[in-house]
């Protein structure tokens, strides 16, 4: 059975309705639902990245439907970062889960429609970590995650280089993993403080 922290069953899920899913019957009348665990499994890993990345699509979602559930395969997600450039390789991957958006690598189509490529653009003139637009009616919102107002517990960097060193012990290690998803909780809880939408 996988263990996980507790915490990741609290952070709130993201619903949508993807059209593809409900004509192929995979799920009933298409309604999916994403948990942070989904994109943790999928990561590998929890971090501020990926916990970032998380809220941003859920934040930014809320925004663009503000009264009506998220249409995945409908929103197209562009980024300032080149796909390559730190980690926006890595919070495309979550955008790409939940909203089905990719840039080459999707789907192709049924017919003419369903088509989920070309629904990514990197290096795009925007001044916030992302851009979400709708399809349908051209409505777009940018979304900003910052993280460096939520702090690391200090005992963090200097479990990290004993365990880099190779001279940590078993205890120590597992206190790293505590402090590094402590500050990952932090992020979670604290939406106002580390998204903003324009």
């Amino acid at each position: 059975m996988t263990k996980y922290p507790e915490f990741f069953n609290n952070v709130e899920t993201i619903t949508l309705q993807d059209d593809l899913s409900n004509f192929l019957g995979t799920f009933e009348n298409g309604i999916i639902e994403f948990s942070y665990l989904d994109v943790v499994k999928s990561a590998g890993h929890s971090c501020p990245t990926i916990a970032g990345a998380y809220l941003m699509v859920l934040e930014g979602l809320k925004a663009l439907y503000p009264d009506e559930i998220p249409q995945r395969g409908n929103i197209f997600v562009s980024f300032k970062e080149d796909e390559q450039d730190g980690v926006a390789g890595v919070i495309a991957n979550v955008f790409t889960q939940i909203t089905g958006a990719t840039t080459i690598s999707g789907f192709k189509g049924i017919g003419g429609n369903f088509v989920r490529h070309d629904l990514m653009k990197f290096n795009d003139n925007i001044d916030s970590s992302v851009k979400l637009q709708r399809l349908d009616n051209g409505n777009s919102v940018e979304v900003i995650y910052s993280h460096q107002n939520i702090p690391a517990n200090p005992l963090q960097q200097q479990l990290m280089q004993k365990i880099m060193q190779g001279v940590a012990t078993d205890e120590e290690f597992k206190q790293f993993g505590e402090v590094w998803q402590e500050r990952v909780e932090n992020i979670l809880n604290n939406i106002p403080k580390v998204i903003s939408i324009k």
